[in-house]
């Protein structure tokens, strides 16, 4: 088992992240939600039990189908607040439209420590004490001051996207190095059933929809791979041109699955979806367009790597182009780089050379080793 191999199957496997299901009862809220779909009959059609990128719900007497997801981005905002910001804001907006939803509005809390304080803001926040600076790059700042770039940031990503801000909260009574940054992003569906996650038929070919870059390592650093975290780089124009590929490769009809990327990047889009629908993949990562300055990423980086604005589309071979020249009609960048096949892994190839395999089911051993 290589590097990359561990550090992607610690994140499908065993972070809480990915794994939310081993620490949570879910159970409780289905319950919960048996109950209120008594009283309004297909009020709630996604919920968290079903582990999917957003959950959907119907408001009772309209035919109106709501897309709803909240995600936090806490600990990168240690590092870089601003931009940790954005991406806590895309992130939840490209859940939403991963979902078949088209994103509206948001809401938003942050918890920090009193307004006062002084604080580091960069690399070095996560080290020692977390005021002192060894790497040179890190900024001291009031705890006020990170508010405003916080702030900053998810206003700019909601103007960006065209999404409006109607709620949210605020606290300063957070005592830890981490302030918490908590968004959430409200959308309509736009498909005529929710666009799952789980991947359906064998053959699909799997179009990425976004280029790939050399940022994010929040993967490897969780695994013990990377010294330091560095959160990937919010994007602006590309979410807004991604999202509106991906809306209008939606009215084609023809798409049978969908997720966005966020954390771990190509490989946990591809694997959770081959997984959760109980088949395997092949990947060809020399198909994955780069940028520019990510040109010498190696394989590995190009797996795991987390740039933004990117979605994962499962295609019946015989609609790709139309799905394609619907995307690219958009400005958006869109290429088939893998399909969907009836194995019980995930095989992640640069062009003859393998990667990285990825089982569905590793055994106890292996979890053991990577644990």
């Amino acid at each position: 088992m290589n590097q990359i191999e561990k550090a992607l199957m610690h994140a499908l496997f065993l972070h809480p992240h990915h794994n939310s299901d081993k620490t949570i009862d879910f159970s409780k809220f289905g319950a919960l939600n048996n109950k209120v779909n008594q009283k309004h009959p297909g009020l709630i059609l996604v919920e968290p039990a079903d582990n999917d990128d957003a959950g959907v719900f119907e408001i009772p007497g309209t035919g109106v189908r709501m897309v709803f997801k909240t995600e936090s981005h806490c600990s990168p905002c240690v590092v870089e607040p601003y931009g940790s910001a954005v991406t806590c804001l895309t992130g939840c907006a490209r859940d939403v439209v991963a979902m078949g939803g088209e994103p509206l509005v948001a809401t938003d809390f942050i918890g920090t420590q009193p307004p006062e304080n002084e604080l580091l803001v960069g690399p070095c926040g996560f080290i020692g004490d977390g005021k002192t600076c060894t790497c040179g790059n890190c900024k001291p700042m009031t705890s006020m001051d990170r508010v405003q770039l916080m702030l900053d940031g998810f206003r700019e990503g909601c103007e960006v996207l065209g999404i409006g801000v109607v709620a949210g909260g605020f606290s300063t009574s957070f005592g830890d190095i981490v302030p918490a940054l908590v968004g959430s992003v409200v959308g309509r569906l736009v498909t005529d059933e929710p666009l799952r996650k789980p991947a359906r038929n064998v053959g699909d070919k799997l179009i990425l929809i976004g280029n790939t870059s050399n940022d994010g390592n929040d993967t490897a650093f969780r695994a013990g791979f990377a010294d330091v975290m560095l959160p990937a780089r919010p994007l602006f124009e590309e979410e807004r041109t991604s999202m509106d590929g991906a809306l209008a490769a939606f009215k084609t009809g023809k798409i049978n699955a969908c997720s966005d990327l966020g954390a771990a990047g190509i490989g946990a889009a591809v694997c959770e979806s081959a997984r959760y629908g109980g088949l395997g993949a092949r990947i060809d990562l020399a198909l994955v367009p780069l940028t520019a300055e990510a040109a010498d990423n190696k394989p590995e980086a190009t797996l795991i790597n987390e740039t933004q604005a990117r979605y994962l589309l499962h295609v019946n071979p015989a609609d790709v182009e139309e799905v394609l020249n619907a995307i690219r009609a958009n400005g958006a960048i869109a290429t088939v780089v893998g399909e969907i096949n009836d194995t019980d892994e995930i095989v992640f190839l640069y062009a003859d050379e393998v990667v990285a395999v990825i089982p569905n089911h590793p055994s106890d051993s292996v979890l053991a080793e990577i644990g």
